[in-house]
């Protein structure tokens, strides 16, 4: 009798994407496992019609934990993005796949850059991150809350008066609807939300086959370059629903490390830089991290 693994999936369009990739990952490797997919919904899935802002952390990752705790699933596939830094007890990411295009995106209606949209343009985004480096670079944007999957924001790109959105290149780039894409943001002028482009494969602590079977999806480049964005990310103890953005590059055997705290309307914006070896990503990511306190971002964090 086969081997079964359950592996545990929000369920839209680009999650199944991603669960489905980790499942021919898995398969190539380990044919004579059986996989199947289990789709979770959670609370961030199920609220539509308000900002998740003040929710706290784990919006999207919470009921698939729990179902992975109760032993429901033997591992969940998440946006790493989406992750919270701390874990709950019992829980570990088992493997970090290779990471897709982390930079963010604009598709506008009228297929001009950011720079050349009209005075007051309307953007629509339901990040913090985004809205704050948005009103930094354009203070007279109209910012507004377009939540829903891809799909969902395209459309409402196209039934309201809406004059762009922003997105993940990564999900736009895993879907096949890269050729939508207006403009792509560079990492050091528009800084990605920690672990953007990448996913992440949690399992229990003490699954250790699971963990083993898990071994061969893990890059270990990626794995590197999450660690220290996570570090930073935990050393200033933001989550995802606040202004804050990093991202890790691997050049030879040196890692730098760009990191960012904005203020909610992008009145200021700090960003801090550093290079380290590759072998102490968590020391960089403390490094960085202290250096934007040095600079402000615990006030900006707190406005």
């Amino acid at each position: 009798m086969k081997h079964t693994v359950t592996v545990g999936t929000r369920g839209s369009q680009l999650a199944l994407w991603q669960a489905s990739y980790v499942k021919q990952q898995f398969f190539h490797y380990h044919p004579d496992v059986q996989i199947e997919l289990k789709i979770i919904k959670t609370t961030g899935d199920t609220i539509q019609n308000r900002t998740l802002v003040g929710l706290g952390k784990g919006v999207f990752t919470k009921e698939i934990e729990i179902a992975l705790l109760n032993e429901n699933i033997d591992l969940a596939v998440h946006s790493l993005k989406d992750l919270p830094t701390e874990l709950p007890d019992g829980l570990c990411i088992a493997a970090i796949p290779t990471r897709e295009d982390p930079r963010d995106v604009l598709i506008s209606s009228t297929r001009l850059p950011l720079h050349e949209l009209t005075n007051e343009a309307k953007i629509g985004t339901t990040s913090p991150r985004r809205k704050a480096q948005l009103l930094y670079i354009r203070p007279d944007l109209h910012v507004v809350d377009v939540r829903g999957n891809v799909d969902t924001r395209l459309r409402k790109l196209q039934e309201t008066e809406l004059d762009g959105i922003i997105l993940a290149a990564a999900g736009l780039k895993r879907l096949q609807k890269e050729d939508l894409i207006t403009e792509y943001f560079a990492p050091d002028k528009f800084v990605p939300a920690v672990g953007q482009g990448a996913l992440a494969i949690e399992t229990r602590v003490e699954d250790s086959r699971t963990q083993q079977l898990l071994s061969p999806l893990n890059d270990s480049m990626t794995t590197t370059e999450i660690t220290a964005e996570r570090t930073l990310l935990e050393s200033l103890g933001g989550g995802c629903q606040l202004p804050i953005g990093a991202y890790a590059k691997q050049h030879n055997e040196k890692l730098s490390l760009i990191g960012t705290v904005c203020h909610p309307l992008g009145k200021k914006r700090i960003v801090e830089q550093a290079t380290e070896d590759i072998d102490n990503p968590q020391e960089l990511g403390r490094l960085v991290a202290e250096k934007l306190r040095k600079n402000g971002a615990h006030e900006l964090m707190h406005t």
